[in-house]
């Protein structure tokens, strides 16, 4: 597996992660739990270096796994996870507050069974706490040792100028993807400025890039998907045309449809990790099997034209989750 570097940062990872938040988080029920630890360590295996994790998924349970599954591979690989948003009342409610914060690290590191963090990210932007403010009380937890580097989920470029201002950020995390291209209007441009590494989850689009979904799918109700407007079913029908695109470009190269998608996030910037997620040793080969995935850049060139003729239909998020981002 190739190797990149977050930005101008000393923290080197595999050039594609995993997104660990679907094991038990997100996407329908959670799966067994040893099987996903023996999915973590086929990752390991075949040189996946970046976990992602949070606080809040399960809550508590994925930090939970993912401590469990590295375990005996702590030195070899960087453990990302997020702060700052609780669980009150089987709601998400965003806290940024110091002491908030201070219970939260101690929290994560007794669940991955790690004395420090790698990357301690925000998971979205406090409103009620300033930037400034959450920036100094991460650079005491790495002053004393607690975390390593850290980063922002999400967050809108001022935010990140804000923030980075008080201690250099390592990554941002945002979605990005064919089907999500909006971080290269400010965000992308801002990072290479600042020479902060970029972290794109949900790089097949919530796997709608693999060409699995169709009009006709249905979603348990402990799936995200279920509530999102992106995947109602007209809007799945009219982001066919994405689908096709992808599907044309994979067979014309004899590769998957996933594999287009991934290699497309890789091509952007040497800077950019993407970190899919699965549940299925298959698809994790497949996914990983995007690192050998040459677009030239004549072929970028003309996918990139091709994607600027698409219209996506559906918002991303639904309107209580989309106040929370860009902030």
């Amino acid at each position: 597996m190739q190797k990149r570097k977050l930005g101008k940062s000393d923290l080197e990872v595999s050039a594609i992660g995993l997104g660990c938040m679907g094991m038990s988080h997100g996407y329908g029920p959670a799966s067994d739990k040893k099987e996903m630890i023996s999915l973590i360590h086929s990752a390991i295996d075949r040189g996946v270096t970046l976990f992602d994790t949070a606080e809040v998924y399960g809550p508590y349970v994925n930090e939970e796994l993912v401590g469990e599954a590295i375990a005996p591979f702590k030195e070899k690989v960087v453990i990302a996870t997020k702060f700052g948003i609780q669980m009150v009342n089987g709601k998400q409610v965003l806290d940024s507050k110091p002491e908030q914060i201070r219970k939260s690290v101690e929290g994560s590191l007794q669940r991955l069974k790690v004395e420090t963090i790698d990357l301690y990210y925000q998971h979205r932007v406090d409103p009620n706490v300033p930037i400034e403010e959450v920036a100094g009380v991460v650079q005491d937890l790495i002053k004393e040792g607690k975390v390593k580097h850290w980063g922002l989920s999400e967050a809108g470029v001022e935010s990140i100028r804000r923030a980075h201002a008080v201690h250099p950020l390592t990554a941002i995390q945002s979605e990005y993807s064919m089907m999500w291209r909006s971080p290269e209007e400010q965000l992308l441009p801002t990072l290479e400025e600042l020479g902060i590494g970029f972290v794109s989850f949900s790089p097949l689009g919530k796997g709608f890039l693999t060409g699995k979904i169709d009009k006709n799918a249905t979603f348990d109700s402990s799936d995200f998907r279920s509530i999102v407007p992106r995947f109602k079913s007209e809007n799945i029908e009219a982001n066919q045309v994405l689908v096709d695109l992808i599907q044309a470009i994979a067979e014309e190269k004899e590769v998957k449809p996933a594999q287009i998608a991934l290699a497309w996030v890789l091509a952007q910037k040497p800077w950019i990790v993407p970190i899919p997620g699965t549940r299925k040793l298959e698809r994790l080969e497949e996914n990983l099997g995007a690192a050998e995935v040459e677009l030239t850049p004549e072929e970028l060139h003309a996918l990139n034209d091709a994607l600027s003729k698409i219209k996506i239909s559906g918002e991303r998020y639904p309107s209580e989750y989309a106040n929370r981002v860009g902030r």
